[in-house]
């Protein structure tokens, strides 16, 4: 990883914290392996990387990908996404469609997310 990606990922953490309004020192503390502010300030700068525990419990607390915390996706919520494009595409498709076919779409979309026969809804 070069120190222009470790950069890079240091202003993505910076910024998910400020979204949340959270000081080095308050982040530190809902992060039992953090040891201070002066990890998050190192992590920040991108002097040095968070473990791998420490990133699964950022990407908790900010409520993102891992993708997205190491500034591989800009999307930060994969699934969100998913869920908000569904439901655009669903309102703006749904106009004109009967019920019984609503009922379709949505067993489909069903099918699709949890990967089986749904008969009873």
């Amino acid at each position: 990883m070069t120190d222009d990606d470790m950069k890079l990922i240091g202003k993505r953490i910076k910024q998910l914290r400020l979204e949340l309004n959270l000081t080095q020192e308050e982040l530190a503390q809902k992060i039992a392996s953090v040891k201070g502010k002066s990890s998050i300030a190192n992590y920040e700068s991108g002097s040095n990387l968070p473990s791998d525990e420490v990133k699964i419990k950022m990407c908790e607390i900010f409520n993102c990908s891992l993708d997205f915390l190491m500034c591989k996706s800009d999307i930060r919520n994969l699934e969100e996404q998913i869920k908000q494009d569904f439901e655009f595409a669903y309102h703006k498709e749904a106009e004109g469609l009967t019920d019984e076919e609503i009922a379709d779409a949505i067993r489909f979309y069903k099918q699709i997310k949890y990967g089986k026969k749904d008969e009873n809804n």
